[in-house]
């Protein structure tokens, strides 16, 4: 065992029993550990969402749904609806499937690492955090946050995302028996609070004795990224059709992007939508502008097309209602689609005033 395998751990948990975020989702250090349900449920929707922004949805949803069995037993098109904001959206899906089947497992996690990794849409992290975390079990926990801490402690030179395999060798050799869960969450907090990005706190960090990156005199330089490349840019068109103060909006196919969610009708950018051939055919369409919004391979400009015309039949196509447009916030529109919605109801406002 090596000296940093027992100072490293020491000395990131007194840190942590003083420093610990208050999050809803966690149990202070030193207390029971929390519900695996709510660890579970957190760790999914951190994917790729920051702190900040998952809260009040985690708060939401589990005041809504405050078992596994509960969210389990939810219409698919509501929990759509709640999630709608956070994106990626084939994390929402992929809740459901394991919801359902921890309910038809008599509505308990199971209780190792690797059982929790056979059940659908948990990968290897979320298995590990909710086995560390809810479980008490020691685990090998590595989200972005540890990536950075563990890159620069060890000063490891390869690129992501071929250095994840070299971090979590190391992560590993640090990584306690005890308190295994308080650790995983003590490096999360280090990374998001101390071990940040840009301008790094080594003064004030309790592993800097320890890492490796800030003797080189170049923390900043540690995880190493391989340049960005560029992301295509799409182009596509939206339809806002409205009679009597509602606006018609469709249900989204259940497969492919922003499935079985509600959303305006377009002109099939994705190739699964709903055809611009559905739109009423008297009247003329005038342009509200252009909204934009970066999907995770390609980016997508958006024109969006206002309808002026008599009377408007219900367009044909597929399934669809027509929604107050006053109330277009609780529709639970896909975060693109509530820009094109928000973009002509601020048109309209100003048009009025």
């Amino acid at each position: 065992m090596s000296a940093s395998s027992i100072a490293v751990p020491a000395a990131l948990l007194e840190w942590y029993d003083d420093h610990a975020r208050d999050l809803p989702w966690r149990a202070r250090p030193g207390a029971p550990p929390p519900d695996p349900y709510r660890v579970w449920l957190s760790e999914v929707m951190l994917q790729q969402t920051t702190v900040a922004a998952v809260i009040p949805y985690f708060e939401r949803f589990t005041a809504r749904w405050p078992t596994v069995g509960d969210l389990a037993e939810a219409d698919d098109a509501e929990v759509m609806a709640a999630w709608a904001g956070l994106g990626y959206y084939a994390r929402a899906r992929n809740l459901l499937a394991c919801a359902r089947a921890v309910a038809a497992r008599g509505g308990e996690f199971p209780d190792t690492e690797a059982a929790l990794r056979e059940l659908p849409g948990l990968g290897a992290y979320t298995a590990a955090a909710v086995a560390a975390i809810a479980l008490g079990q020691r685990a090998v926990v590595v989200d972005a946050n540890v990536e950075r801490v563990v890159a620069r402690l060890f000063v490891i030179d390869e690129s992501l995302p071929g250095a994840r395999k070299a971090i979590r060798e190391k992560a590993d050799t640090i990584t306690p028996v005890a308190r295994s869960g308080d650790f995983a969450q003590a490096m999360m907090d280090l990374g998001a609070r101390v071990c940040t990005s840009r301008a790094p706190a080594c003064l004030v960090c309790p592993l800097s004795a320890h890492c490796e990156a800030r003797s080189s005199g170049e923390p900043e330089r540690y995880p190493v990224k391989a340049p960005k490349k560029a992301k295509p840019v799409r182009k596509g068109r939206a339809y806002w059709i409205e009679r009597n103060e509602t606006v018609w909006l469709v249900r989204r196919p259940d497969k492919g992007m922003l499935a079985s969610m509600r959303a305006l009708p377009d002109d099939g950018w994705s190739a699964r939508g709903d055809g611009s051939g559905h739109m009423p055919r008297d009247g003329e369409w005038l342009s509200a502008g252009t909204v934009q919004h970066t999907f995770t391979h390609f980016t997508l400009e958006l024109q969006v097309l206002v309808w002026r015309g008599g009377e408007c039949s219900d367009p044909a196509g597929p399934t669809g209602e027509w929604w107050p447009a006053g109330q277009i916030e609780q529709a639970g529109l896909p975060t693109l689609f509530g820009k094109a919605a928000r973009l002509v109801l601020a048109q309209k406002e100003d048009a009025g005033s």
